[in-house]
């Protein structure tokens, strides 16, 4: 025999649960030990527990009606009362009983909570229809009847009133939206012949469309496009029933036209970034020619690498500026190489370059011997004057005689 504060279990297994009039017959049980029974009962009181927990919290916080509300607290109750569950039986009546209260409760609260949204709907409508009226007067014909949509929108999200309240005042407010559209009826009337105007300008511009849209001149019909785009849109708009085909027709000329620029152009760029992967080879193949140590042999290398370089088509714009001026440097250097060779055996260059060292040379002796002359004197000023002109001298000197070395000796 098991037992808990709330039941028990007898010799034969009969499962009992403890309530305010006495001991109630739970069930049986046969599978396993009478904790195992206890157990199992107990965890069927929880569910009841959670259950009704659940509702509690359905009807404080949910639009729960009460009709619905009771129905669940009615198949709450007779689960408690049917004894399946061990547990506090008594203590799970009283919240169902409280619960049905509550239910009472919020029903008084949304009646009286119905009666006020009832008034203030009343007066919300009351509202729109005098908005209504006051704007069937209106000539700005489409800020005013896009406002009238709003307010039907308006009004159909707003509950109903008695019918008869709600009949007059929809009544209002539906002859002031019918005068509104009569009068603008009748102004777009006078609209016709513009609107034929326009649909004659746009079956022109859908033709001239048309036309250019096997056009592979790429530049010039898409600028032409842009164009026709600018009459379209000042054209107006042409009747409801020849507006959209039109639209349809000349749009879809464009895309046309765009979409084999844009095939064009897609293959283009591949062929592009193909003739990039090229030239940046050429270029390392240029650069590995540097430094020169075989001029003649550099030249030749690097006329082959350039034909070749040549024979590549067109890079994409944004890579151009790098792996071209990868080549001009390699060229650069060639040519540097070419003329240090050229000052190396030219006779005549290396005769002018030793005659102006010698020059300079004797100008710059006979400075140093005025400087001395002139500071023995004690004419400094003289002599600090002819030492700026010795300094400059000096350098000119510095610079020749560099070059000189360059002609080997």
């Amino acid at each position: 025999m098991s037992s808990d504060p709330w039941g028990r279990v007898d010799e034969t297994g009969t499962v009992y649960v403890r309530t305010a009039d006495g001991e109630q017959v739970v069930g049986s049980w046969q599978a396993g030990s009478p904790d195992e029974a206890l157990a199992y009962f107990e965890r069927k009181y929880e569910g009841l527990v959670v259950e009704i927990g659940l509702l509690e919290k359905r009807v404080r916080t949910t639009d729960l009606s009460a009709k619905d509300a009771q129905a669940a607290i009615q198949h709450l109750r007779e689960q408690v009362d049917a004894h399946h569950a061990v547990g506090d039986l008594d203590a799970l009546r009283k919240r169902l009983d409280q619960l049905v209260e509550l239910v009472e409760t919020r029903r008084e609260e949304r009646k009286a909570q119905r009666a006020k949204q009832s008034d203030e709907a009343r007066r919300a409508k009351e509202e729109l229809v005098a908005e209504a009226e006051q704007l069937a007067a209106s000539d700005q014909w489409r800020a005013a009847g896009e406002r009238l949509r709003a307010l039907v929108d308006t009004w159909k999200g707003l509950p109903r009133l008695d019918r008869k309240s709600d009949d007059e005042l929809w009544h209002r407010f539906s002859h002031a939206r019918s005068a509104f559209s009569k009068r603008r009826k009748q102004h777009f009337a006078q609209l016709d012949a513009q609107r034929e105007e326009a649909r004659r300008v746009k079956e022109r511009l859908v033709g001239e469309a048309e036309a250019l849209s096997g056009s592979t001149d790429w530049g010039p019909t898409a600028a032409r496009y842009r164009d026709l785009m600018a009459e379209w849109k000042a054209a107006g708009r042409a009747q409801r029933e020849h507006e959209d085909e039109l639209w349809n027709r000349f749009r879809g000329a464009q895309d046309v036209f765009f979409a084999a620029r844009s095939s064009v152009f897609a293959e283009r760029d591949a062929e592009q970034t193909e003739n990039l992967k090229l030239k940046e080879e050429l270029a390392e193949e240029a650069e590995k020619l540097l430094p020169v140590t075989d001029l003649k042999a550099a030249r030749a290398a690097f006329r082959s690498i350039n034909e070749r370089w040549e024979a590549v088509g067109h890079v994409p714009r944004d890579a151009r500026p790098k792996v071209e001026g990868r080549m001009h440097a390699v060229e650069r250097a060639l040519q540097e190489a070419e003329e240090a060779e050229w000052r190396r055996t030219n006779p005549e260059a290396r005769a002018r370059a030793a005659g102006l060292t010698g020059q300079l040379q004797a100008a710059v002796d006979k400075l140093k011997g005025q400087i001395e002359q002139a500071r023995a004197q004690g004419n400094t000023a003289r002599a600090d004057k002819l030492q700026r002109e010795l300094d400059g001298r000096q350098a000119l000197l510095d610079q020749a005689l560099k070059g000189l070395q360059e002609f080997g000796g």
